[in-house]
């Protein structure tokens, strides 16, 4: 199918910019619902920055409390800003973290392998764009960038790789997703 780029604005949460490509009304349908933030995720392995475009990307900026004694933003914080890329990129998608949780389904990161390039300071503008791929049966990987704004500097590359369990039991994704959904047939 033919992909689109969009561009919205969620409502009621100032500064965040979601992009993502979309194949037909009823993602654009999901993508339009109120945005929030929920539970914590999932995954990395096998990296593949290839350059396509990306499946979705979150702006953000740099807050004062996430910086360390030499003034730059912290190692761990990186993992919070992938983290909610891919929270909010699963919610984009009509997929409720939390929900299926309460389901006795979860999403759980299994690797993270992260690079850091370059570091971000107080105040900086950032993206993290997103890819997601398979690995073999069991395994979803997110291939992730944290670019710096305007100039797109690369900061990190990560690759997150996670596994879905249905009562505490490893099973393939479409046995708790719809899968087309994020994009994997």
């Amino acid at each position: 199918s033919v992909h689109s780029r969009i561009t919205c604005m969620a409502s009621g949460i100032q500064g965040y910019n979601y992009k993502a490509n979309i194949a037909n009304v009823s993602q654009w349908f999901l993508m339009e619902q109120s945005l929030f933030i929920f539970g914590s995720l999932f995954f990395i392995h096998n990296c593949d920055m290839s350059g396509k475009q990306n499946l979705f990307e979150v702006e953000l900026s740099v807050r004062d409390y996430e910086l360390d004694l030499q003034g730059i933003v912290n190692n761990s914080v990186y993992q919070n800003y992938l983290e909610h890329a891919r929270h909010e990129f699963l919610y984009s998608r009509g997929i409720d973290f939390a929900g299926l949780h309460d389901e006795g389904k979860d999403l759980i990161i299994s690797r993270v392998e992260i690079d850091y390039k370059y570091p971000l300071k107080s105040r900086d503008r950032f993206k993290v764009t997103l890819d997601i791929r398979r690995e073999g049966h069991l395994k979803m990987v997110f291939d992730q960038t944290i670019l710096r704004m305007p100039d797109e500097k690369i900061v990190v590359k990560a690759c997150v790789t996670g596994v879905c369990l249905k009562e505490g039991k490893p099973v393939k994704p479409e046995r708790i997703l719809d899968v087309s959904r994020l994009g994997l047939e």
